[in-house]
Formats: structure tokens, sequence, C-alpha cells
């Protein structure tokens, strides 16, 4: 049954546990560097909390879209799942003032792409499955 759990729930889970503090305070915890390294070309590299959220809502994609290539009946009911999750952080955008964020938009957008790419890959898949004589 964990398999069929959205993996694009985990960055949901991590940004309203940012919301509620566990990251620290502030007034934008998703602006606190995490890392910072001096480049050879005198340039620094700087990652806020906020770009490794959208880094592993990324990684996660892939993971998405790897496991909607799997056929299955079970397939349904991940897609369902996934379009449940995005409704999640839709309305959380729409009606959470802390949610009102660039890092959150583009998590929301990154599920779109997940659920858009999962019915496209099993409706891509189901036409092959499909024979007429």
């Amino acid at each position: 049954m964990l398999g069929h759990v959205p993996l694009l729930i985990i960055p949901f889970i991590l940004y309203n546990l940012g919301l509620a503090g566990m990251f620290g305070g502030g007034a934008d915890p998703w602006a606190q560097p995490m890392i910072s390294v001096p480049m050879m070309s005198g340039g620094v590299f700087a990652m806020t909390l906020g770009d490794l959220m959208i880094v592993i809502g990324l990684v996660l994609l892939f993971f998405e879209i790897m496991k909607s290539t799997r056929t299955s009946n079970a397939s349904v009911l991940d897609h369902l799942l996934s379009t449940f999750v995005f409704v999640a952080f839709l309305v959380e955008f729409l009606l959470v003032r802390g949610a009102a964020h660039s890092v959150f938009f583009i998590l929301t957008v990154i599920t779109l792409v997940d659920l858009v790419a999962g019915f496209s890959v099993s409706i891509r898949s189901a036409g092959r499955d499909v024979s007429f004589h």
C-alpha cells in the first residue's frame, strides 16, 4: 500500500512543517541559507531552504513519473491519489496565507506536471495495449 502513496506528499508535509516553525523562526523560513560554497570563478553558490525544497520536489517528480509507467490495475488508485495531492496543494495555495509563496507555487506546478504526466503515460500505454482485428 505504501507504494501507492504519492511521493510529492513529502514536500507538502515538509512545507507545512516549515510554516509551523519547525525549520526555524523568522518571517520567511524559505530564505534561510543552507549552504554557501565559493566557486573557482570567484562567485559564491548559495542554496536556500526554499531552493532545497524545489530540488526535493523535482527529484520526487522523477520517481513519480517512473511509477506512472507501471501497468497494473492499481494505477487508477495512483492517479486518484496524485489528484488529491494536487488539489491539496492548490487549495492550500489559494486559501493559506503562508502558502502564497513562490516556493509553494513551484511545488504546486510540480504536482500538476506529475498529474498530467501520469495520465498521459497511462493513456499512451493503454493505447498500445488495445488491438483491433
